[in-house]
C-alpha cells in the first residue's frame, strides 16, 4: 500500500499539508531514526521558513494531499459570496470549530472560515482573536489559490478580495 500512495507525490510539487497549509516537495529521502529506516517526504513551506518531513507511509493517514483542482477553487469562490452563517453559539465554541475547519486542509472549510469571518469597513470590529483566525484562513486559501493557478500570491489575494468586496455590494 505504502509503494502505491508514495507514487502518488513527486519532487518539485506543490501539496497541501492540512496543519500548515501549502508546501512544495524538495526531495524524498531516507533517514534512520531509532534504528528504523524511514522513508520521508522533505516539504519546503516558503513563506514560513520551514521544513517539515512526513514518512512516505503516513502522508495520507495525515491528510497531505495535492493541490485542489480548478474545479474546486471555483467552488471555494462561490462559498465566498454566500451570506455569512455566523452560529449564535459562544465565541470559544465557534472559534475552536473555525480552527478545525483551517486545520482539515479543505478548501472549501477554509473558504467558510473567510466567509463568516470578513468584516466590511462598516461592520463592527474584529477581536484579536477573530482577526487571527480571518488571517490565517485568508492567507491558506490565497496560497493554494495562488499555487492552483500558477500566479503570485498578490494576484490570488486581490481575486479573493474582489470576490468578498462583490459580495457587499
Amino acid at each position: 500500500m505504502s509503494k502505491a500512495k508514495k507514487l502518488d507525490f513527486r519532487p518539485n510539487e506543490f501539496v497541501v499539508y492540512p496543519a500548515h497549509g501549502v508546501g512544495q516537495i524538495i526531495s524524498i529521502e531516507e533517514q534512520e531514526v531509532a534504528g528504523l529506516t524511514l522513508e520521508l517526504f522533505v516539504i519546503s513551506f516558503e513563506k514560513d521558513k520551514m521544513t517539515l518531513r512526513v514518512p512516505t507511509n503516513k502522508a495520507t493517514e495525515v491528510g497531505m494531499r495535492s493541490l485542489s483542482s480548478p474545479d474546486v477553487v471555483s467552488k471555494a469562490m462561490d462559498t465566498l459570496k454566500g451570506k455569512a452563517k455566523v452560529k449564535r453559539a459562544m465565541w470559544s465554541r465557534r472559534a475552536q470549530e473555525y480552527e478545525q475547519k483551517i486545520n482539515s486542509g479543505d478548501l472549501i472549510s477554509i473558504a467558510e472560515v473567510v466567509r463568516d469571518l470578513h468584516r466590511n469597513d462598516d461592520q463592527r470590529e474584529q477581536s484579536y482573536s477573530e482577526r487571527q483566525l480571518y488571517e490565517a484562513a485568508l492567507e491558506r486559501l490565497t496560497r493554494e489559490v495562488a499555487a492552483v493557478s500558477g500566479g503570485d500570491e498578490v494576484a490570488a489575494q486581490q481575486k479573493v478580495d474582489d470576490v468578498l468586496m462583490s459580495r457587499a455590494a
